[in-house]
């Protein structure tokens, strides 16, 4: 089991062994939860990284170019936003 100590800042260090085992970086948030035992740190979840390529997909139209009148007769009065 390993140890820590708290500073007097109230930082505490996670042991190097604990970080890399679960790939945590620096910068990482923890939502922490007060328990009877202690303290409970979980991971606040994120999205993970994206590429352009891996949202291609919604915008990879492939037909005939459309103008600005051709949106603006699609639109139906009343669902733009005034603009």
């Amino acid at each position: 089991m390993a140890s820590t100590r708290m500073s007097s800042k109230g930082q505490v260090v996670i042991p190097s062994a604990i970080r890399v085992a679960h790939s945590w970086e620096p910068g990482i948030q923890f939502d922490v939860e007060d328990t009877p035992e202690g303290l409970l740190l979980r991971p606040v979840s994120t999205f993970r990284a994206t590429s352009i390529e891996d949202v291609m997909g919604c915008t990879g139209y492939t037909g005939p170019r459309r103008s600005l009148e051709d949106l603006r007769r699609a639109v139906p009065p009343g669902l733009d936003d005034g603009s």
